[in-house]
């Protein structure tokens, strides 16, 4: 089905069904209760696992499939971001011709990248990668001003041409829609206590993310999949049977190249606004935190790992100390302090020293990141429910004399 193995089939419909519920699995707790703080199912933030989640599955193409780690690749979703923000300014608020631009634009941009830096391989792989996108940085913070904005970036305006828009009516804002669906509207559900919410946008990304889940997939499993865990295991053996290396991992590398290119699209059509931070080596440093903290090489792996670190980024940062006295009034005030004190450095501005330790722990601990840790967990419930076998009986089987010469 889908040109995909049963398991496969399966598998892809269990994600597609959990992305479709949630709005309800990101609200676990009643709205006005002390746990709604841990509540995540609003839509800002499972845009960004949708997209988040493009960006680390394109990167996990490359470097969980070949092993080449690249530090650069903010620099492609940054150009897929100002390849679909210039698509808004002058053709149209439809987000489709945007996103099919930022994916082209990147993956040119990534072709011109690849071809230069698959030359070397290794750490020096990894430099050049970096230097590319520090200088895609530098170029669109401080020389392209015209194009890029400079540090104010890009957004649509009421003043630009978009040759295939009607024009808009005095007072109204260009919005990012889909043949005129926006992508910020929103329906409300309340249940009881419980509030959910059902963005269009969130599903857009969603829908996309589901797709692009589907081309992983296939890529995992077709003959260039194989070849490039060729590549991964022993590049040099597999040169000296003839097979040139280095078109596979130029390909693996333009595809990942495109994905970035289609999540940065998929940003400006969830708020269209563009700056130049999002080139810089701190977002390439994210999606290789991302697949690795999920499990590189895995297929849910990656999305995983954008689910961890997005939810952390935009709840546990959020949590202060006002919150802490609130959840601990009910000690005594100098144990409620004490606990205060030395759970806060944790949380709020403090994620990211739980982030590292996460992450360190998952390195030491579990090398097949997050994934491997649930299976481990499922192979610990299912430990001693071994199936019921009969034990030989020696009359019926018995043991073979030894050969005499």
């Amino acid at each position: 089905m889908l040109g995909l193995k049963r398991q496969d089939f399966v598998f892809l419909m269990v994600v597609a069904v959990l992305t479709v519920l949630a709005p309800f699995l990101f609200n676990l707790f009643p709205e006005n209760s002390a746990l709604a703080q841990f509540n995540g199912g609003y839509p800002d933030l499972m845009q960004r696992v949708a997209i988040f989640s493009i960006f680390a599955i394109g990167f996990n193409i490359l470097f969980g499939l070949t092993g080449y780690l690249s530090f650069g690749h903010a620099a492609f979703l940054g150009v897929g971001s100002y390849a679909a923000i210039w698509s808004m300014k002058l053709m149209t608020m439809n987000i489709i011709p945007a996103i099919i631009l930022s994916v082209i634009i990147a993956g040119l941009f990534s072709l011109l990248v690849g071809w230069i830096s698959l030359r070397r391989s290794g750490i020096y792989f990894s430099i050049l990668t970096l230097a590319f996108a520090q200088m895609s940085y530098s170029l669109a913070y401080s020389v392209l001003t015209p194009i890029t904005g400079g540090e104010t970036g890009l957004q649509p305006k009421v003043s630009d041409p978009r040759v295939f828009d009607a024009t808009l009516a005095e007072g109204a804002a260009p919005t990012a829609n889909l043949f005129g669906l926006a992508m910020k509207s929103s329906y409300e559900l309340r249940l009881g206590d419980w509030l959910f919410t059902f963005n269009v946008g969130y599903y857009v990304a969603a829908f996309i993310m589901l797709v692009a889940f589907y081309i992983a997939v296939r890529i995992f499993r077709s003959p260039f999949g194989v070849m490039l865990r060729a590549i991964k295991t022993n590049q040099t053996r597999m040169a000296y049977t003839g097979l040139n290396p280095r078109p596979y991992t130029l390909a693996a590398f333009v595809i990942s190249g495109m994905y970035a290119g289609l999540a940065g699209g998929l940003m400006v059509a969830m708020d269209t606004q563009v700056g130049p931070e999002r080139m810089f080596w701190t977002a390439s440093g994210e999606v290789v935190l991302m697949t690795i903290l999920g499990g590189a090489g895995t297929l849910i792996g990656p999305v995983l790992g954008a689910g961890v670190i997005k939810y952390m980024e935009n709840i546990i940062s959020k949590i202060n100390e006002g919150i802490l006295h609130k959840w601990f009034a009910f000690l005594p005030d100098g144990l409620e302090d004490f606990l205060v004190s030395v759970i806060y450095p944790f949380i709020g501005k403090g994620w990211h020293l739980t982030l590292g330790i996460i992450f360190m722990l998952v390195v030491i601990f579990l090398p097949g990141g997050l994934l491997e840790g649930g299976q481990r967990i499922y192979a610990w419930f299912k430990r001693g429910k071994k199936p019921d076998i009969p034990p030989k009986d020696p009359e019926h089987h018995p043991k073979p004399s030894p050969h005499v010469a």
